[in-house]
């Protein structure tokens, strides 16, 4: 159901520092990574400063903007853009919700996810290999999740982690991607964007609206346990070429990339989803190579960018990139001027919950500037951050105009899709594998 036109937000002094909304959208609202979770848990300090945002309802500043750069709030303007009066009229439990994107159980919408979404009205869902069954199983998986959303604020995001080669999570009834390095072995930008279209396309038609890809990451140590073929290669040009293509494809196709892993997962040594990773460069050595793809993806005005769970001394020596905001709020968002929707990477994987208190670490991440925080395992984990939120908003460590900035890039990235909670029917796949297998044919090992 169409619940407002976004010809006003057009209109709005704030359009420019959004996601670019196109004039004549609708905004339709129908009503990670895979590791294993545990519960070691360390407590840790929540004192950081909030992150400031140009694309703030609260018209906080961005680090480093001086107060005439500062952004007027919806709230200036003498008529309030659809989003701004959708926000205005949110509780704030909804309003945490929808800052949780979080994995569910099995190849069914158990009670717990139904749990999540129709009472912590979780404003998104993740699904990986465990999830998924066979095409039906599938289909009928993402609309009994968007099904159980009826009546809340905002249609989900339904996510997954399709990036071809071993990261991919789509049943055998897709025909299969090669891997990002294959793609980037051929050096060819075309292909990369119509590999960024057809996946697209195959996540779309199974009821997904959010891939988490293109992988950014340069592939520059060879001993790096977690990225490897990922990558598009180890040259930054062609990581920035390949990847920015890939990205505009899928954005093409309709579903929301998410590029990753800010600032750059390929120089560790040691597997994030396992312990903390520990890099010891500077900022003029990431300037030089990790940041270039991510810069480039910035100016081409990104939908959203994964920040990861690594530790970067000499930026930041006492929090990893998902809770530091020297990282996200003063680099990404104020030097790089990032004004898009920032998603933790999994807050469940052992580099988070072998060294922090999960709950602590989900309000330190807000704080540093993270809109969604991914809660991808075990429905206590989901519990525990949703009131530690919620805590941290009554109590006053963080502050509901704080809440409000992420909420409003979050719903506004919905309102640029148009997402909706509809169902989708059971698609016939001839013609979209047809079209795979001819275009990974450059691609694929004889």
């Amino acid at each position: 159901m169409k619940w407002f036109s976004l010809q006003k937000i057009n209109n709005n002094p704030l359009r420019h520092s959004l996601l670019p909304l196109a004039a004549s959208a609708c905004l339709l609202l129908a009503s990670g990574c895979e590791g294993n979770g545990n519960s070691a848990q360390v407590s840790t300090n929540t004192g950081s400063t909030p992150a400031a945002s140009a694309a703030s309802p609260a018209a906080v500043q961005t680090p480093g903007a001086t107060e005439a750069e500062a952004t007027p709030s919806p709230e200036a303007s003498a008529t309030p853009d659809p989003v701004s009066r959708k926000l205005s009229g949110m509780t704030l439990e909804e309003k945490i919700g929808q800052m949780l994107l979080v994995g569910v159980q099995g190849k069914t919408a158990g009670a717990e996810a139904r749990k999540m979404i129709a009472e912590d009205k979780v404003g998104g869902i993740i699904l990986y290999s465990g999830n998924v069954g066979n095409l039906k199983e599938l289909v009928q998986l993402t609309n009994a999740l968007k099904q159980s959303n009826s009546g809340n604020p905002a249609p989900l995001f339904i996510s997954v982690d399709q990036e071809g080669g071993k990261v991919s999570r789509l049943p055998d009834d897709y025909a299969a991607f090669p891997s990002n390095a294959a793609v980037g072995s051929g050096d060819d930008t075309t292909a990369a964007g119509t590999m960024g279209e057809l996946l697209g396309r195959a996540v779309k038609s199974s009821g997904f609206n959010m891939d988490f890809a293109p992988v950014l990451d340069i592939n520059s140590n060879p001993d790096n346990p977690v990225i490897g073929d990922r990558s598009f290669g180890n040259s930054a040009e062609l990581v920035t070429r390949l990847g920015i293509a890939e990205m505009k494809g899928l954005e093409r196709a309709g579903v929301i990339p998410v590029v990753k892993h800010y600032p750059g997962h390929g120089d560790t040594s040691v597997d994030s989803h396992l312990e903390l990773p520990v890099i010891n460069k500077t900022e003029t050595q990431l300037a030089a190579l990790e940041w270039l793809p991510f810069q480039a993806a910035i100016r081409e005005k990104a939908d959203a960018v994964m920040v990861a769970h690594i530790l970067y001394p000499k930026l930041d020596p006492d929090k990893p990139v998902s809770l530091s905001q020297v990282i996200i709020g003063q680099q990404l968002r104020g030097q790089m001027g990032y004004e898009g929707v920032v998603i933790t990477d999994d807050m469940t994987m052992g580099a988070i919950i072998k060294n922090y208190s999960l709950p602590a670490a989900a309000v330190e991440s807000v704080l540093a500037g993270s809109d969604i925080l991914l809660v991808a395992h075990e429905y206590k984990n989901e519990q525990a951050v949703r009131a530690a939120l919620l805590d941290s908003v009554k109590n006053g460590s963080v502050s509901e105009a704080r809440i409000d900035e992420s909420v409003y890039r979050i719903l506004s990235l919905k309102a640029k899709y148009q997402l909706t909670d509809e169902a989708v029917p059971l698609p016939d796949l001839t013609g979209l594998n047809s079209d795979i297998q001819a275009w990974r044919k450059p691609f694929m090992r004889k």
